[in-house]
């Protein structure tokens, strides 16, 4: 990546002018006897060829990096308490897997305060060494004191990638600290590959969810990304696994903070449809208010939870929290039925990974049925009395 540069001791009114009439999309200004090239800028080099030696463009040199000097896989441990979240256990499997290919360690890294005993339990999903910031100041969680303890591991561990779980708390923190460590960061990341080299090839989707972008940083280390909650399998617990977790120093300057937690309310628990072992969704093909009252039934009747696609949100149908996608949540149910759905790229991003999938759709050629298991070609309105009366009735095995 290079940038444009301006020869101001060769600006004159009369040549700047000149300029500012040669870039086809204003971003040349002149104003108070000064040249400027604002963000609108498409490094179209216009003003490099035609401007008779009034900008010039230039390389940018690229730091180069000792990638030896970077040595391990890191997962930041996102947790409550004593409660780690499972996103945790789904990244540190993933983490295992791509250590494989370069032989690196995997370390876990815990901030929090009175941690006990269960962080431990990190041994037994693979972590290789938990480095532990322990301290009251960690109590809650504050931008600058976390962001502090992160740095300060990567400036005495050096980790090569780093893997966050895509949380509330997650992506606050991960551009904070990819940002301090002037490198990049790849957020929501659905694939993740290692090369030998160890760079990290992180995968995600694109505009919308139509292309499948892979992201590499040959040049900067720590590599960062964010992942999704249920994106990658949770590993079998080796409860064999021991070891001890290594308890970092903590200096004064590190829990410096302009925040005060004044006090701390636990939100009501509510609908969580990453969690759901069955769900019924709706899409765009089930609106009807009729359809959705037998869609919410169906789902009461299999113990399940009620979802839906984009545009039922949008239109106000239902609640965010019930959206599926790209754009919504990530859900691995055991059992998931489709109800009306045609089944786009980032609805099926979304839930592609659940063991069994039923899709109901009158359009035979409609992309859900690609990934279904079952497919019913059929109208919605039909066949869901149909499958709930044969249910109440007990002549359906459920």
């Amino acid at each position: 990546m290079g940038k444009l540069v301006i020869n101001h001791d060769l600006v004159t009114k009369e040549n700047a002018k000149e300029l500012t009439n040669i870039c086809p999309f204003g971003a040349i200004t002149y104003e108070d006897g000064k040249l400027d090239i604002s963000s609108a800028c498409k490094m179209c080099k216009l003003c490099v060829k035609k401007g008779g030696g009034l900008v010039t463009y230039e390389e940018e040199i690229k730091a180069s990096v000792d990638k030896s000097e970077w040595r391990g896989i890191c997962v930041y441990v996102d947790h409550h308490g004593d409660k780690i979240h499972r996103v945790t256990y789904e990244l540190c499997g993933k983490a295992c897997e791509l250590a494989k290919v370069t032989g690196h360690p995997v370390y876990a890294l815990v901030i929090g305060d009175a941690l006990g005993e269960s962080i431990k339990k990190l041994f037994w999903y693979g972590v290789d060494k938990i480095f532990v910031y322990d301290d009251p100041g960690y109590r809650d969680f504050r931008i600058e004191p976390y962001t502090a303890a992160f740095c300060d591991f990567i400036n005495k561990v050096k980790p090569s990638s780093v893997m966050v779980g895509a949380t509330n708390l997650g992506r606050q923190l991960a551009p904070r600290v990819a940002a301090r460590c002037r490198s990049g960061l790849t957020a929501d990341c659905t694939v993740l590959e290692m090369k030998e080299n160890t760079d990290l090839v992180q995968i995600r989707p694109a505009f919308g969810g139509n292309i499948m972008a892979q992201i590499v940083s040959p040049d900067t280390r720590p590599q960062f990304c964010t992942v999704r909650y249920k994106v990658f399998p949770e590993p079998e617990p080796q409860k064999d696994r021991t070891g001890e977790p290594v308890k970092m120093d903590i200096t004064p300057e590190m829990l410096r903070s302009d925040i005060s937690v004044l006090s701390f309310t636990e939100k009501p628990k509510d609908i969580d449809i990453s969690e759901a072992d069955i769900i019924v969704a709706v899409g765009r093909g089930a609106m009807s208010e009729g359809i959705r009252a037998q869609a919410k039934e169906l789902a009461d009747l299999l113990g399940g939870v009620l979802a839906c696609t984009r545009p039922l949100v949008e239109g106000n149908v239902l609640d965010a929290k019930h959206q599926i996608g790209l754009s919504g949540r990530t859900v691995k149910p055991k059992f998931i039925i489709c109800l009306g759905i045609s089944g786009a790229v980032q609805f099926a991003a979304g839930m592609k990974a659940s063991d069994c999938i039923v899709a109901i759709n009158t359009d035979k050629q409609a992309p859900i049925f690609d990934i279904a298991h079952y497919a019913v070609v059929g109208d919605v309105g039909e066949i869901l009395p149909k499958l709930i009366a044969k249910i109440k009735e007990g002549s359906l095995d459920v």
